[in-house]
């Protein structure tokens, strides 16, 4: 059975893995540079950086397997972050991804923010994300961080 659900603390190395390897299929470089830029120290230490810090963490997962994640990370008080929004290759396209960051930004709204920001590494090795976040009424905004990113979004909520 396929659901999307709250992520539980022994899903963390699941949920490094998916980022690891989806990263590495979309931006097309070696899982081994990824892991070089981005430790993904947030998802090591789930509790301060989302669940107790007025964020949510989410996974896909298909017969208790985890096949995606994202979450909601608090920047201020008004402004959060949708982060490390990336499914497997085969659950793209099914609307997961949607209705995961559907869900993310009910509840980003629910905990009082006015605001959510994301970014993406590469517009045209990203598009369907950067295509389904607009759908969503993301709109692109200057630089907000110090990532390698290049596309940066926001949304009203």
């Amino acid at each position: 059975m396929r659901e999307i659900t709250t992520i539980k603390l022994h899903q963390i190395e699941e949920v490094k893995q998916i980022i690891f390897a989806v990263c590495s299929e979309i931006l097309q470089v070696p899982e081994e540079l990824i892991r070089n830029h981005d430790s993904l120290s947030d998802i090591d230490d789930m509790p301060s950086h989302y669940l107790d810090n007025k964020g949510t963490f989410l996974v896909l997962v298909d017969d208790d397997k985890v096949v995606g994640s994202g979450g909601i990370r608090r920047l201020n008080d008004e402004i959060c972050e949708l982060k490390r929004m990336w499914l497997l290759k085969d659950y793209r396209g099914q609307g997961f991804g949607k209705k995961m960051a559907q869900m993310l930004l009910d509840f980003a709204k629910k905990a009082g923010y006015k605001k959510v920001r994301l970014d993406c590494g590469d517009e045209q090795k990203q598009a369907q994300a950067v295509k389904l976040y607009k759908q969503l009424g993301f709109y692109v905004i200057e630089r907000y961080n110090d990532s390698l990113c290049t596309v940066f979004m926001e949304k009203i909520l």
